[in-house]
């Protein structure tokens, strides 16, 4: 019988993706050339320079990631570069730090680290703040 849960959606639409499915733990450095939706467990490095990391509900993942667009559902530990945006949603996890133009972090979301704004244009990006965000008890 299929598995009924849901999946969080890669960013970009009807964009090709892969999928790292829950029961998959991978050790090493991971690069595509598509969307990435991670499920299972992942330690190493993911490059996927101009594409979206989706991190699922149950996704852990301990690596540096590098992507055009990161979207964190689930647990990430080490720092994250995006060239747009990180959105950590209310069930996120994530301890590094974040370099990106945009950052959101949904209320409920934990996000212990710091936060650097990359700005468009100028060679040097806006000062890192570290900061910590609580999940509400």
């Amino acid at each position: 019988m299929p598995d009924a849960t849901p999946r969080p959606p890669a960013a970009s639409g009807g964009q090709p993706s892969s999928t790292l499915g829950r029961s998959v733990t991978i050790k090493g450095e991971l690069s595509a050339k598509e969307d990435l939706v991670i499920e299972g467990q992942f330690e190493g490095t993911i490059d996927v320079a101009e594409h979206t990391v989706t991190v699922g509900p149950q996704g852990q993942v301990k690596s540096e990631i590098r992507a055009r667009q990161v979207v964190v559902h689930g647990s990430v530990n080490g720092k994250i570069t995006a060239r747009e945006k990180i959105d950590i949603r209310r069930t996120g996890n994530v301890t590094g730090d974040l370099q990106a133009a945009g950052v959101a972090i949904e209320d409920g979301a934990y996000f212990k680290g710091s936060i650097e704004i990359l700005r468009e244009g100028r060679a040097e990006a806006a000062p890192a703040r570290p900061v910590a965000i609580p999940r509400p008890s």
